[in-house]
């Protein structure tokens, strides 16, 4: 009963001792620890996190059965082990420093960080540009010709284009057409559109790794909600089985567009002052009506 009391005692003198700042740390160590967990199951990296797991038990079980050579082989394992870790699990690391950077809450508080404002020019360059795709899309649409356009936005994409061939070439309908005829060397892969330019064709995209996929979609439109994924990309596919033209963004696929409602998309995602002038004029006609209307 003396026992129970103390251990009670020593276990009250903890809590007493706690402040806001411990709270607030164990808090954020057990996010990182469950994001981990989250992070690694379903995937190759679950069985290299329970090998090291293993390995840690092999280490106990040395040191308290007083096996020297083996205890001291698993201290260098240790000793070693954040950099063995980043080695071994570089792919998830990597996927989750990128889920960071693409999360909402960092694009709307921290997004001013790395933005760069578009000159008249530019924007001009861009809606050009989106009225050139639109009308190959349609095109191709009405072709059954698939194709995979990726329209470059704040994250930069230069790794994906050295996959393919760098063209930095003004867009055209006949040009798009001719990269993404099926007998032409480029058109299996994806067209990377960078500041109103085609700045790289067959370029090869991550595939998504999301289960919930419908099963009906095929390796393009995987593709392209990979690269929405990874990055801020805006992402026109257009089946080569049904003809449909969709947009992916943010991991989420949009469809059914036509000529008229894909600028329109596009122009929203790609030319941020379009945008912005469209919300304001919407409420300064709303304004203006209920002036009427009280008049």
């Amino acid at each position: 009963m003396n026992v129970l009391l103390a251990l009670f005692n020593d276990v009250l003198s903890v809590f007493r001792t706690i402040q806001v700042k411990d709270v607030i740390d164990i808090i954020a160590i057990s996010f990182i620890i469950f994001s981990l967990f989250k992070l690694v199951r379903e995937t190759r990296a679950e069985q290299l996190l329970k090998g090291v797991l293993i390995l840690l038990v092999v280490y106990i079980l040395s040191t308290i059965f007083g096996l020297t050579m083996m205890t001291r082989l698993m201290r260098l394992f240790f000793e070693f082990s954040v950099l063995i870790i980043a080695i071994i699990f570089q792919p998830e690391i990597r996927k989750a420093l990128e889920h960071i950077g693409q999360s909402s809450y960092v694009r709307r508080y921290f997004g001013f960080i790395f933005k760069v404002k578009k000159s008249d020019e530019d924007i001009r360059a861009i809606k050009r540009c989106i009225i050139h795709v639109a009308d190959a899309a349609t095109l191709f649409s009405s072709s059954r010709t698939g194709a995979l356009i990726v329209f470059e936005r704040s994250v930069k994409l230069s790794d994906i284009a050295a996959s393919g061939t760098v063209l930095n070439s003004d867009p055209s309908v006949a040009l798009l057409g001719n990269i993404f005829f099926n007998k032409a060397p480029l058109h299996d892969g994806a067209t990377i559109i960078r500041n109103g330019k085609i700045f790289a064709s067959g370029c090869i995209l991550p595939l998504t790794d999301n289960k919930n996929v419908d099963i009906n979609l095929g390796t393009r439109h995987r593709a392209a909600l990979g690269m929405s994924e990874v990055s801020d990309a805006a992402v026109v596919v257009v089946s080569e089985e049904t003809g449909a033209i969709s947009i992916a963004v943010n991991g989420k696929l949009k469809r059914e567009f036509n000529r008229e409602t894909l600028i329109a998309e596009l122009e929203n995602l790609m030319v941020d002052d379009t945008k912005v002038y469209v919300k304001n004029s919407s409420k300064f006609s709303l304004k203006r009506k209920e002036n009427n209307d009280e008049k």
